[in-house]
């Protein structure tokens, strides 16, 4: 059986201790399916669960929510991880390495062993007794005028990190098409240069030489591909025709 990262018990859990409104549990879910992971514990949530609010706020993740476990302590939520990680802007009194998103999500992804991300109330964060479940504190370098992330902002910044790990689809991605070859950039290069010749473009002579390979370094550089090139020669051919004449009124 495959035991690499991608295997569905071996993404990190993301466990919300005291969450307090239901809206931050629905747009956490919603973070977390966006880059793949699907298990949520809650600890303690403030206002119960399930919460009606989380559903709409989920956006769709549903299934996250559905699945989401209760617990009444944030070391029975991760009683069976091996690997756990608190997010926190300070140490709170607690000695442990300090790693970043990205250095957490290389370590888990390569470790035996589940792993859990603990995320704290939002209005005061975790408490020192949360800090001290875990084996590395999780930080990003942060304005420390102002070193406050939402609860979802928090839960996205880490999934991300984790998605670099798997093979999820770049949905933003296009095909692109190979660029043209040469013969088409150098007929598109004589097109200008025969539009330009008559224009004195290329005066003086001492600098027509140097002027013709600027002119193809500046054309040739974009690599454009097929279609760009015929878009690019019926601009210039247009404009060898010369304006419209005028409708008759």
């Amino acid at each position: 059986m495959d035991a690499g990262p991608n295997r569905m018990a071996d993404k990190p859990v993301i466990v919300l201790v005291r969450p307090q409104l239901g809206e931050n549990i629905g747009k956490a879910a919603r973070a977390m399916l966006n880059f793949g992971l699907v298990e949520m514990r809650l600890v303690s949530p403030r206002d119960g669960w399930p919460n009606p609010s989380a559903g709409p706020a989920a956006a769709g993740a549903s299934a996250v929510l559905e699945q989401a476990r209760v617990f009444e302590t944030a070391a029975e939520a991760v009683a069976d991880c091996a690997h756990v990680y608190a997010t926190t802007v300070r140490k709170r009194g607690v000695t442990k390495p300090v790693v970043t998103p990205e250095e957490a999500a290389s370590a888990m992804a390569q470790a035996q062993g589940r792993s859990a991300i603990l995320f704290g109330p939002e209005r005061s964060g975790l408490e020192t007794e949360d800090v001290a479940l875990a084996r590395a504190i999780l930080t990003v370098p942060i304005n420390p005028e102002f070193g406050s992330l939402n609860l979802a902002q928090a839960v996205i910044l880490c999934a991300y990190e984790w998605s670099k790990h798997e093979a999820l689809v770049q949905p933003t991605r296009e095909d692109l098409l190979p660029p043209a070859p040469q013969e088409e950039l150098d007929g598109l290069v004589a097109h200008l240069e025969e539009m330009l010749e008559p224009k004195g473009y290329f005066l003086p002579e001492s600098r027509t030489d140097a002027t013709r390979r600027t002119l193809r370094g500046v054309l040739t550089k974009p690599g454009w591909n097929h279609l760009e090139v015929r878009t690019l020669r019926g601009v210039l051919s247009s404009l060898q025709r010369g304006s419209k004449p005028d409708a008759k009124p």
